[in-house]
């Protein structure tokens, strides 16, 4: 991950993943200097029980929902709500800005998050 460099190991599922990742996701990220176009949605039964996770962050009121609440190894469960730039409606503009917003929110509260020296909690 970039921001956090060597101290993490991200990775990245849902409850109801899509079949593809949006290309709006790709481009946003791509204008950012992030390289998703080989990145596929999993569903989070590809890593429960089988990869300990030490901080799970849910980023929808449905994963925080329906995602476990016990996974192996986490030391804390975090929640961020952030709008699913997927529904956002309108011009193309419109929607492209939704994708742009909800990539800098999620940025910005993983650096929030790493700046209170979150990693290095016991």
């Amino acid at each position: 991950m970039a921001l956090a460099g060597d101290r993490l190991n991200i990775y990245s599922a849902g409850t109801k993943p899509a079949k593809a990742t949006h290309p709006l996701a790709i481009q946003v990220m791509g204008e950012v200097g992030i390289e998703i176009a080989g990145q596929k949605p999993k569903h989070l039964t590809q890593y429960l029980g089988k990869l300990p996770v030490r901080y799970l962050v849910l980023v929808c009121d449905r994963a925080n929902k329906e995602c476990p609440r016990i996974w192996p190894g986490m030391a804390e469960r975090l929640f961020w709500p952030f709008d699913d730039p997927a529904t956002v409606e309108g011009s193309d503009e419109q929607v492209l800005a939704g994708f742009r917003r909800a990539r800098d929110e999620i940025r910005d509260a993983i650096e929030g998050w790493l700046s209170v020296d979150a990693l290095n909690r016991p």
